[in-house]
């Protein structure tokens, strides 16, 4: 009797955890930001004809979505014991066909067309128009889904025990697999917290006028670091959420929060919106000049998750700009000018950083054999220019350190400027380190993050900063 009855699968949320509606709509406002306005027009005439004018104008990888490993191996063990696997979802049937052309399990597939939408009672409609009043057993993973279970012989629920409750409660109880929650060590992972540490250049202003001290520059220093953490999350799950086809290409990324499924697309969106809020009321709070810099640096940042990261060399001018923009922003907090040389200094050294990040990521792709970076403007052999280029920046950065030391500036701020010498040859040593670990292919993704936590340079800094306290010694 079993064997006879259909399994009917639910797509979004069950056999993969994320919604394919919402990974479309993300494809568009990438692929076409200006189709978002024509959202509330489609919306108007329906979920189906909504779901038809979306899925006509992206084009969703289905081959790299997340999919259910334990329930895939248990719908396959279904199929070789003789059941007739169905797939029956809410989502476009263009959506529905080209994920069962890719697992090849299907025999049959019901979706949302230019009808009725398949959602909760509708696709109970639809399956008991077809099997029957317990005529089918289903697996589904919401609450929407209890509709359909009530007229199915088996719940089958992908959840958690109170779902499968309520499911049992309507329908003879079947295997649950449950899902993986969001942790609050997820969300850390997604907003990258670690990152913020990139924020403490907001200081760097106030540290270098010898003002950091001051309760007032204090106070606005730290406000301007945590606005920027905020917005730096904020874009943080944005970019993944624009990036989510090209993250799950890639070894390493594909395991993030976003591109795993661990946390759904809608709850990433309200986050960001929230996150970003926040940031914006902590800098009104702060000053007009400083709120106008974030602003700056937020549509630098949206900019280069939806065109920038694509366009070669303006993508690490870009990252380049956005480090220098968070010097820029702690000078605007706490009312410290910010000097010409800072500015050149940190241009051609971050410009270095990004090319290593940039370098580091190609690598890996030529170490798969693949000719180009996905989601990147670069190929493989790029990889010689990049390492010339990156290394004439970084010392382009040690040059105008050396120029400063002995410029009418630094002469007159320091009472032993002679002393800052030492920090050009430390610093080209650690230029010089970081091409080379990157030639090597034993770079972090991140070199600034990489900075932060290796040993040899956090040695190197801490000799810098003696360096610094020894040229303010009073004369």
């Amino acid at each position: 009797m079993t064997a006879a009855l259909p399994l009917c699968v639910d797509l979004d949320g069950t056999l993969t955890p994320v919604d394919s509606l919402h990974e479309a709509l993300l494809d568009l406002a990438k692929r076409a930001p200006s189709a978002l306005l024509q959202l509330p027009g489609w919306l108007a005439a329906g979920r189906a004809a909504f779901k038809r004018e979306v899925a006509a104008r992206t084009e969703l990888d289905v081959a790299t979505l997340p999919y259910r490993k334990d329930l895939l191996d248990w719908l396959r063990e279904q199929r070789d014991a003789g059941r007739r696997l169905v797939l029956a979802t809410a989502a476009h049937r263009s959506i529905a066909d080209a994920v069962a052309a890719h697992l090849g399990i299907f025999d049959e597939v019901i979706a949302t067309g230019d009808g009725d939408n398949l959602h909760g009672d509708g696709k109970r409609r639809a399956l008991v128009a077809r099997y029957g009043e317990r005529g089918y057993d289903y697996v589904g993973n919401e609450a929407a889904d209890l509709a359909v279970w009530r007229s199915a012989r088996t719940a089958i629920v992908v959840g958690n025990a109170r779902l499968a409750a309520s499911a049992a409660a309507v329908a003879e109880a079947g295997p649950v697999f449950t899902p993986l929650p969001a942790t609050p060590k997820t969300w850390i992972r997604a907003m990258r917290l670690y990152q913020w540490v990139k924020n403490l250049l907001v200081l760097v202003p106030a540290v270098l006028a010898h003002r950091i001290a001051e309760p007032a520059v204090l106070l606005d220093s730290l406000l301007a670091f945590l606005a920027f953490g905020l917005c730096a999350s904020s874009v943080y799950l944005i970019n993944d959420l624009l990036d989510l086809a090209a993250d799950r290409q890639h070894r390493r990324k594909r395991l993030r929060p976003f591109a795993s499924g661990r946390i759904s697309a809608e709850s990433g969106v309200i986050a960001a919106g929230l996150l970003l809020a926040f940031a914006v009321a902590i800098a009104l709070w702060t000053g007009p000049a400083f709120a106008a810099v974030l602003a700056l640096y937020f549509g630098f940042t949206l900019a280069y998750s939806l065109w920038l990261k694509r366009a070669t060399t303006i993508d690490v001018m870009t990252l380049a700009g956005l480090y220098t923009l968070r010097i820029i922003a702690g000078g605007a907090a706490t009312e410290v000018a910010v000097t010409f040389w800072l500015l050149a200094f940190s241009m051609f050294l971050f410009l270095s950083l990004a090319m290593a990040k940039r370098y580091t990521e190609l690598f890996e792709v030529a170490k798969a054999g693949a000719a180009s970076a996905a989601g990147r403007g670069y190929q493989a052999s790029d990889l010689p220019t990049l390492l010339s280029l990156g290394i004439s920046a970084g010392y382009a950065a040690v040059v105008i350190m050396a120029l400063y030391v002995n410029s009418a500036e630094s002469l007159s701020r320091y009472g032993h400027p002679h002393a800052l010498w030492l920090t050009c040859p430390l610093m080209l040593y650690w230029i010089s380190r970081v091409w080379m670990l990157s030639s090597r292919g034993r770079m972090t993704d991140d070199p600034i993050v990489f900075a932060l936590t290796d040993r040899v340079s956090l040695g190197l800094f801490t000799v810098m900063g003696f360096c610094m306290l020894l040229a303010l010694w009073p004369t």
